[in-house]
């Protein structure tokens, strides 16, 4: 609890104190008001202060408002203790309201503890702490352990393991060592590691989540705006009804003007729209922090209320079900073995940096020796050629065996095929695939779970590639070979197909994907390894780039939108048949009360579920 609710909790103790002792001496008169005066002066005098700032503003219908004209009403006609107890009961409605805004920007302040203070760099084998912001792409960090990584780099030495949990919500420390890229906001868990900088901080992850995060509030959902725009036309309406519900009785029928009044008061206090202007607004921060805490970022309420009628999922291939890296899947070879076959080929492709050279050459895993290859010539859109030991080996497509006059046949394998020969000689095949994420079926299978009605795949990869993605999965459509502006014309088709509550996601993570990222209703980009364009166009961010989140995104959305839509049918509910009973005379002050804050914890302590994590499907 803060410090301002510790002194607010300690008021209202006094305050119900004061009112107690008023209530058990007998007094009359202008002292018993003045026994009175003091719990409530204790309790309310800040809602008193802010009604006549705001009038004086130009802002009068407010709740500040509503209760000032309620209580003082109250304190005119002599109902002292009905006064003092709606102000500090309203008052303790207020410690519930602020306690539970803070409890959820606890938990998206977490997140913002993930922003480094400073950097160690590496200058003439000396380190100097500096300001994250100040440090230049490729200097030379050092990150000790417990230290928090900051800022996006590559190591150069030393092998630790990284705390990730602040980033993806993920547990399992992530294993490093040189050669591999690290992200800013991560914490070094064991060895000391030197890291070469490859971002600069303002377009680093650390950055880049903080912006969004901090963003995050300023998207209202449809639900929010509503609820700004009821208060602001609903509240002058019913302080005019609690005019006429006190003037017009005594004026048209022989009723008292105290008992006019009286039910006018109890209709303001029961009027006040507390609980849905706090509790709707509260429950979207809930589900956006409850989200940041699984590594799920979402940029707005408005998206959360979208994701929520997801009928289409749409998915891109590389880097989004699949890893992004090629590996070498199958050798087929004839005529040698397969260890000679993947040297070969390695030898051949070893002076390359192309992902599939790579690929071959991490197959191979032994030392190569460059003396061995000679010649070596890269043939455009066919492969390589080269010298090795003397031999011509030819290592690429099918259109180079048939160039180089050797004899070959198609792999049944999906990926891509790279054929050798040596000196004409066909020596077999080799095919390097990008492996699905051990996630994506379980990511598609709890996607129909959730009631997501149709699943699809647009890729820009060959048709093989693509369909036999596709058939792992269960995908109900594939198109490939798609160029960005078709993936946008696919989509917009897709769109058609959605009824009118349902809604289309699309989820991507290469730049390529950002035009059709904003297309969608709902872009989902991965944000571990997705560009900045995705990231950029997208509206909800995964972190950790495990497509099995998306469905639990989704089931956070419903769960959020579930609990905003009881809080309105409920608050309007109980507020409708109040309103009706005072206007009536049939309800007390003691209801009105009920009616107004208590109606008011309730939804608040029903919108602090959304801070709950729902099960994961």
């Amino acid at each position: 609890m803060s410090l301002k609710q510790k002194r607010m909790l300690t008021r209202l103790l006094a305050a119900a104190l004061l009112f107690l002792s008023a209530l058990s001496l007998p007094l009359t008169g202008w002292a018993r008001l003045a026994a009175f005066l003091l719990p409530y002066a204790a309790a309310g005098w800040d809602v008193l202060w802010r009604a006549a700032r705001n009038i004086a503003h130009g802002q009068v219908f407010d709740e500040n408002f509503l209760m000032a004209l309620a209580t003082v009403g109250a304190l005119a006609i002599g109902e002292y203790p009905e006064a003092v107890f709606v102000m500090v009961f309203y008052q303790v409605g207020e410690l519930f309201q602020h306690y539970a805004v803070d409890q959820s920007r606890r938990s998206i302040a977490a997140l913002m503890d993930i922003r480094p203070d400073w950097a160690n760099v590496e200058d003439s084998g000396q380190l100097r702490q500096v300001d994250p912001e100040e440090v230049a792409v490729g200097d030379t960090i050092v990150i000790k352990p417990g230290e928090r990584i900051p800022l996006d780099g590559v190591v150069l030495e030393g092998s630790s393991s990284l705390d990730t949990a602040a980033l993806t919500g993920e547990s399992l420390p992530r294993q490093v060592w040189p050669g591999k890229d690290v992200i800013s906001g991560c914490v070094n868990l064991s060895g000391l590691l030197k890291v070469r900088v490859t971002r600069p901080f303002e377009t680093s992850t650390v950055s880049r989540i903080l912006e969004l995060v901090e963003n995050s509030s300023s998207k209202k959902a449809r639900a929010e705006h509503f609820i700004t725009r009821f208060a602001r036309v609903y509240t002058p309406i019913v302080v005019l009804a609690a005019a006429a519900l006190a003037l017009l009785p005594p004026l048209l029928t022989p009723m008292a003007w105290v008992d006019s009044i009286q039910r006018a008061l109890n209709f303001l206090v029961v009027s006040c729209p507390c609980a849905l202007v706090i509790s709707v607004p509260l429950s979207f921060f809930g589900g956006i922090g409850g989200a940041s805490r699984d590594g799920i970022l979402v940029k707005g309420g408005n998206y959360l209320e979208v994701l929520a009628r997801a009928e289409i999922v749409v998915f891109d291939k590389t880097g989004t079900l699949t890893q992004g890296v090629f590996h070498v899947t199958a050798v087929h070879p004839e005529g040698c073995s397969e260890e000679e076959l993947l040297e070969l080929a390695a030898l051949a492709e070893s002076w390359s940096d192309h992902p599939i050279s790579r690929s071959l050459k991490e197959a191979w895993g032994g030392v190569l020796d460059a003396a061995r290859v000679s010649g070596a010539e890269e043939l455009s859109g066919r492969g390589i050629r080269a010298a090795v030991d003397g031999r011509t080996l030819c290592a690429g497509n099918g259109r180079l065996m048939e160039e180089m006059g050797v004899s070959w046949h198609p792999c049944h394998c999906a990926g891509t095929t790279v054929h050798v020969a040596a000196d004409g000689v066909y020596l077999g095949h080799i095919v390097i695939s990008d492996l699905v994420k051990p996630d994506a079926r379980q990511a598609v299978a709890a996607l129909r779970s959730c009631g997501v009605r149709k699943c699809v795949l647009l890729t820009g990869d060959a048709q093989a590639a693509g369909e036999a993605v596709a058939r792992e999965l269960g995908m109900d459509q594939v198109w490939t070979q798609l160029l960005p502006a078709h993936k946008v014309e696919r989509v917009e088709a897709l769109l058609e197909e959605c009824s009118p509550r349902g809604a289309l996601v699309f989820v991507g993570d290469g730049i390529n994907d950002a035009p059709v990222l904003s297309r969608a209703d709902v872009g989902i980009a991965m944000g571990g390894l997705g560009s900045d364009a995705a990231i950029e166009a997208a509206d909800i961010v995964l972190m950790d780039d495990r497509p099995s989140k998306i469905a639990h995104a989704i089931t956070i959305a419903r769960h959020t939108l579930t609990i905003v839509r009881q809080n309105i049918v409920f608050a309007l509910g109980i507020k409708l048949m109040v309103l009706v009973l005072s206007a009536l005379g049939y309800a007390s002050m003691w209801a009105a009360v009920f009616a107004d804050v208590g109606v008011s914890v309730l939804a608040i302590l029903n919108a602090m579920r959304c801070l709950r994590r729902p099960k994961r499907l």
